[in-house]
């Protein structure tokens, strides 16, 4: 590339803006403490109207999704990543992926990493998944999110992973560091006390500055003692129990699930991170009712 990332990924967002084909949502937001945590709960009302509106019309809005938020309409027959809108493509990174801003962003820069060909999104992450993952880490740091099969609230089969910024209000592993060793060293393995359902922590080398075959290779050994540690197996359709998996600040966070929804809110791996967020502005008090770690450990196993 003769730009960096950042700089490609800010034209053909500007650009995309300007056309209407890139569609920042629009939310209220609201911060509840849980075990001296600080989360963000965020009432996504613009999504809960194109909801409304794509009940009314399907066929006006064949390829209206990309990645929105948990809980969203999915359209099993359609496919925004085998050819991706020219409007929200990037370019190519790596040797297998593509570079797509969700077209409804949670915030800027929020960005798709889709494999070029399909692969079932139940399918254990691969070394070239962690690579283009970590080339963006490389230039920008951020977080690295994946959900592991409709269970863990991915709204598309096309293998795909995606990143967002480091930056306020965004999801974040950072909540997490008073309860987690320092000194661990890589692909170390440990435990939060504040998390009650099965999950793992793992040192990892990622992020700015780190060569990308370095951080990739860091990463899918990560994965792969989380893996033997949760005790997730390859079956016929991919990793059982499905998963989320979250990269950001050193560490790899895997949480194994048993259902995709807490009293009919879909929890995704974004929502591990400290922001949640929710289609109904009534769904807020849900989370505040049992406190938003408890809203968590309800998904997992």
């Amino acid at each position: 590339m003769t730009k960096t990332w950042m700089e490609a990924i800010d034209a053909r967002s500007a650009a995309a803006l300007a056309s209407g084909a890139l569609q920042p949502v629009a939310a209220e937001q609201t911060e509840m403490e849980d075990a001296g945590m600080r989360f963000i709960v965020r009432w996504v009302s613009s999504l809960a109207v194109k909801d409304a509106a794509r009940a009314a019309t399907p066929a006006a809005t064949p390829a209206a999704t990309q990645v929105a938020i948990p809980g969203g309409p999915r359209d099993p027959n359609f496919n925004p990543f085998l050819n991706p809108d020219p409007e929200l493509t990037v370019g190519p990174i790596g040797t297998a992926h593509v570079v797509i801003l969700n077209k409804f962003p949670l915030c800027e820069r929020h960005l798709v990493l889709a494999r070029r060909a399909f692969e079932e999104q139940l399918l254990p992450l691969a070394r070239s998944d962690f690579a283009a993952l970590a080339e963006i880490m490389m230039e920008a740091g951020g977080i690295g999110l994946y959900n592991g099969g409709t269970a863990a609230g991915a709204s598309q089969r096309h293998k795909h992973v995606q990143w967002m910024p480091d930056t306020e209000g965004n999801a974040s592993l950072r909540l997490f560091a008073p309860g987690l060793p320092g000194d661990l060293p890589e692909h170390g393995v440990a435990r939060h006390p504040a998390l009650s359902m099965q999950h793992c922590f793992v040192r990892v080398r990622c992020g700015l500055g780190v060569a990308v075959d370095v951080a990739a290779d860091s990463l899918l050994e990560g994965f792969r003692r989380a893996c033997d540690t949760l005790q997730l197996k390859p079956g016929a359709d991919g990793l059982l129990p499905p998963c989320n998996l979250l990269i950001h600040d050193g560490w790899l966070l895997m949480l194994p699930r048993s259902q995709e929804c807490f009293e009919g809110i879909s929890i995704s791996a974004v929502c591990f991170g400290g922001t949640l967020y929710t289609r109904q502005r009534e769904q807020i008090e849900s989370i505040r009712r049992v406190g938003p770690l408890q809203a968590l450990a309800a998904v997992g196993c």
